[in-house]
């Protein structure tokens, strides 16, 4: 049976090889609730063991998208495990979640064991960065459905939180104020355009040095992992100081901000309050991109925006500058004008 289902070009003897190699990075994220070990059908997770009183389960799932075309061009590939944590655990922390389990979802055209413990390595370092415990997963060899060097790489997180401190948003109003949190560049979104701007019509490959990037590669810019914000956030929400926030993704900041927010306000945003990453610059200017449009596209520098009250403002800066984070003040809530939820002015 073995034999014949390695000249379909599936070698489960490899599958095993990948399994015994990622153990000892899945045990580095071991945690309070965690159940058994690797390689049962299921993960489990003792939620009981938790000082929760009414517990709420956050659940999001999530890839890197074509940035993973990158990794595979570069033939690097421990960092994008690490996005691919980030795009499904910061999507839950900006709902007030804490994280408690991951579980990854890897298929290839052919098992690669080195390759593979790379990026279950850097599935690993999100998961420690989150606090969360990777407690399973799946590696599908695929072959005739990907090629043989190709690999998708999605992911899966729950999270918990008390219900009286789920962030909704339903308390936003008008005055109050608009908190940026640096990104680390330009993350896991919009690398189809990134790819086609730099690789197809400037003909860059990944060891371009462009000036702006202040000596780094191209490929080492782009391969920059996506930050994980549950270690800036957890405090603040335990502390009841924020009262939205949004998770600046797929769509910028026109389509990510409005959703923490209801009907009839709008975000006011000052441009120039903080400052634009050299990558989102680049992009602008080498890709001839209009420079309202990278907002509908891109981050632009900033990776979370939180909402809070001017009263709290100054505790919430207090407790992210103890943490040696880099807060800005980009703008504020404002009442809803002639139908848009989200406007730019000049600082």
């Amino acid at each position: 049976m073995t034999n014949a289902y390695a000249k379909a070009g599936v070698d489960v003897k490899v599958g095993y090889e990948v399994v015994s190699r990622i153990k000892k990075h899945v045990e580095k994220t071991t945690r309070l609730g965690v159940m058994g070990t690797l390689g049962g059908f299921g993960g489990c997770f003792d939620l009981s063991l938790l000082n929760i009183k009414e517990p709420v389960l956050i659940s999001g799932a999530d890839g890197v998208g074509t940035k993973l075309l990158v990794a595979i061009k570069e033939d690097k590939h421990d960092t994008i495990g690490v996005d691919c944590v980030a795009m499904c655990i910061n999507d839950i922390v900006a709902q007030g979640a804490e994280p408690l389990y991951f579980l990854d979802y890897i298929a290839t055209g052919k098992n690669l064991p080195s390759r593979l413990e790379q990026v279950v390595a850097g599935v690993a370092e999100g998961c420690s960065q989150a606090g969360a415990a990777l407690i399973g997963g799946e590696t599908a060899e695929m072959p005739g459905m990907y090629k043989e060097n190709d690999y998708d790489l999605a992911g899966f997180a729950v999270g918990v939180a008390e219900k009286s401190q789920l962030i909704t948003g339903k308390n936003i109003k008008a005055g109050d104020i608009l908190l940026g949190l640096a990104s680390s560049g330009v993350h896991s979104n919009g690398y189809s355009l990134v790819r086609k701007v730099f690789f197809e019509q400037n003909k860059f490959d990944g060891s371009t040095l462009l000036p702006e990037l202040n000596g780094k590669t191209l490929a080492n810019e782009l391969l920059t992992p996506t930050r994980i914000y549950v270690k800036t956030l957890l405090p603040l929400i335990k502390k009841n100081l924020v009262k939205g926030i949004a998770h600046i993704t797929g769509g910028g900041f026109i389509e990510n901000i409005p959703r923490m927010f209801s009907k009839g306000l709008a975000a006011e945003i000052t441009e120039g309050t903080w400052p634009i990453l050299p990558i989102f610059k680049v992009l602008e200017k080498y890709g001839e991109i209009p420079h309202s449009e990278m907002f509908e596209i891109f981050n632009m520098g900033v990776g979370m925006v939180l909402a809070v009250d001017v009263e709290q403002k100054a505790a919430v800066e207090a407790e992210l500058q103890s943490q040696e984070e880099m807060v800005y003040e980009i703008g504020k809530i404002i009442d809803q004008k002639e139908g848009k939820r989200i406007l730019f002015k000049p600082s």
